[in-house]
């Protein structure tokens, strides 16, 4: 919904919130449903308001509990029967500033203004442990926002007996605890208060009257950047970043202007405004967003381009090069194709309003943001949060190199005429194992992003995966593959449950990079080796229908499975141990 796109009017979402979600709940969009329990340490009413519209933009469907107003840390420690009974997916602790506890004076040691910090920090930690302990789901805690009250002035920030001294240093404690463990994460509403301007933040009369913990005004802005957290934990982000390049990621038109006349780098003023373009998307690929070159232009005038001495990015940076002068939205299409993902997981930027209206006319699921002026670009793509970092793996930084080793295994796959000789060509190699505790988050990330190939599209915290993996009731294994031309990484998950003599196949995906491979067969084949000493005979598997995934609608009949039950949104399939052949041809497993 473009009312809910950044940049966005704070002031319209606020006087719309009701006509915004009505129009959202009568769409007939997909939407994954979340219990989300908000302890406050203010009022937490308007924030539960603004935080619902913009999941539910992004594909969310939240559901909130509420602690009573500064009852966080009671709720935390002594538990109500209905928060123990409504068991959330998510636990996110709104404080501020106002709920630091301690008071530092001047006739205080610094042994004592250390004890006290300690004593504050402790006071959150233990609440962070027992709420982990009783609900195992991720937490999202608050930081604090720099206070508005300088007692001492300039020296408030270096002196120890300075409350900002206090804020900074405690913030710190946060964040080096949330460092040594996988569950905590941190929503930097210091960074949200300094961006809106303190002075704007603190709303005293609010505070008064209804115990806001910041500016009505400020809440949309504050609640669409916690809504990137979530989403992101969700696998909600965007994964492609499409770019124009005649003054998008340079100044001028390189078919007009030439080679010498685009301005890029630090001789004027503009050049060095783009090449800061080009430096921060660089910087997105290293943390695992795919580029891709969508231009009306020619392929050799591009080429010359990118040759530039001061272009910080080169034409190896993209995953796919469309320059040519089709129409835009034909090349996102193309490119979606080719990185076998779907339309929804671009972000596409250009400088021309009337090339991204057509886009956004013809593929309305595209992410388009409204850039304007060039030295605004960076923070709109940056302040819309499309690739927000929650968890970063070795398969996120290595993510451009593996889809370019996709597009040259696909060019060569066109000289093939077999396309089992192609396959076997490509020398692939793939290791399937038992799930352990090291690969959590890669498994859980991958759980969350596949859509295309997954059989039942469930989702799993990595507190959910951890417990599964400790189950001996289940099998949870994931495959990794790699071939002459790179390395992939972990491609695969099957979840597996096994009860009395029956095994139910809980979850099947794998990445759109390895479509068409013959992976699915070989996890399959590892799946049924495992049950050869086991008493189980018969295994089970589940479809459910969703959007994205009608392409592996009859994969269980392909594998020699029989349909057992049918209806218009599930299938189920069953095969006996005896009965199911070996299906992977063309992996080597290791």
């Amino acid at each position: 919904m473009k009312e809910l796109e950044y940049p966005f009017d704070s002031l319209y979402v606020i006087k719309n919130s009701n006509q915004l979600k009505k129009q959202m709940e009568t769409d007939k969009r997909e939407r994954i449903s979340i219990k989300i329990a908000v302890l406050g340490g203010s009022t937490t009413h308007d924030i539960c308001i603004y935080l619902q519209l913009f999941l539910l933009n992004q594909g969310i469907e939240p559901i909130f509990y509420e602690s009573e107003y500064n009852k966080y840390w009671e709720e935390a420690m002594f538990p109500s029967a209905e928060l123990i009974k409504y068991k959330p997916d998510i636990i996110y602790i709104h404080t501020s500033v106002r709920n630091i506890t301690v008071t530092i004076e001047n006739t205080d040691t610094v042994q004592d203004v250390n004890r006290k910090l300690e004593e504050q920090y402790q006071h959150f930690k233990e609440m962070w442990e027992k709420l982990r302990k009783d609900y195992q789901c991720p937490i999202i805690q608050n930081n604090f926002e720099r206070p508005i009250i300088r007692l001492y002035g300039n020296k408030d920030i270096s002196d120890i007996y300075g409350f900002s001294n206090f804020v900074y240093r405690l913030n710190g404690r946060f964040y080096e605890y949330s460092q040594c463990v996988s569950w905590l994460y941190i929503n930097d509403i210091d960074y949200m208060a300094s961006m809106y301007g303190l002075d704007r933040w603190y709303d005293f009369t609010a505070w008064y009257m209804y115990k806001y913990g910041m500016a009505v005004n400020a809440m949309p802005e504050y609640c669409y950047n916690l809504s990137n957290v979530i989403k992101s934990l969700y696998g909600k982000n965007k994964k492609v970043l499409a770019v124009d390049l005649d003054n998008t990621l340079w100044g001028g038109i390189i078919s007009e202007d030439g080679f010498n006349e685009i301005e890029v780098g630090n001789d004027s003023a503009v050049g060095e405004m783009y090449s800061e373009i080009q430096r921060y998307i660089k910087q997105q690929k290293n943390l695992g967003v795919v580029l891709a070159i969508n231009s009306k232009n020619d392929l050799s005038d591009v080429e010359l381009a990118f040759s530039h001495s001061d272009m910080n990015l080169k034409l190896e940076d993209f995953s796919v090069i469309d320059a040519n002068w089709n129409n835009k939205n034909d090349n996102i299409i193309d490119i979606a194709e080719k990185l076998n993902i779907g339309l929804d997981s671009i972000v596409f930027v250009d400088d021309n309003p009337a090339e991204r209206m057509i886009v956004k006319k013809e593929l309305p699921m595209v992410a388009i943001p409204e850039i304007d002026e060039p030295e605004r670009y960076i923070k709109i793509i940056n302040g819309a949060g499309y690739f927000e970092v929650t968890n970063l793996t070795e398969e996120d930084r290595m993510r451009t190199l593996m889809y370019r080793s996709i597009e040259i295994s696909n060019e060569e796959r066109n000289t093939y005429t077999d396309y089992g000789e192609f396959l076997k060509s490509l020398n692939m190699e793939s290791s399937i194992k038992q799930a352990s505790k090291e690969k959590i988050q890669r498994i859980t990330q991958l759980i969350n992003k596949s859509n295309q190939f997954n059989l039942t599209t469930k989702r799993f915290t990595e507190d959910e995966v951890e417990k599964i993996i400790k189950d001996k009731n289940y099998i949870c294994l994931y495959g990794r593959l790699k071939d002459r031309f790179g390395d992939y990484g972990i491609v695969s998950i099957i979840i597996a449950r096994k009860e009395e003599k029956k095994v139910h196949i809980e979850l099947f995906l794998m990445s759109c990079r390895v479509l068409k491979r013959g992976m699915e067969g070989a996890m399959m084949d590892r799946l049924f080796h495992m049950l050869n000493s086991s008493e189980c005979n018969m295994v089970l598997g589940y479809y459910y229908k969703t959007k994205k995934n009608s392409m592996v609608e009859d994969l269980y009949l392909d594998m020699g499975f029989e349909l057992q039950e049918c209806s218009s949104n599930s299938k189920i399939f069953v095969i006996s141990k005896e009965n199911y052949k070996k299906k992977n041809k063309y992996i080597r497993i290791v």
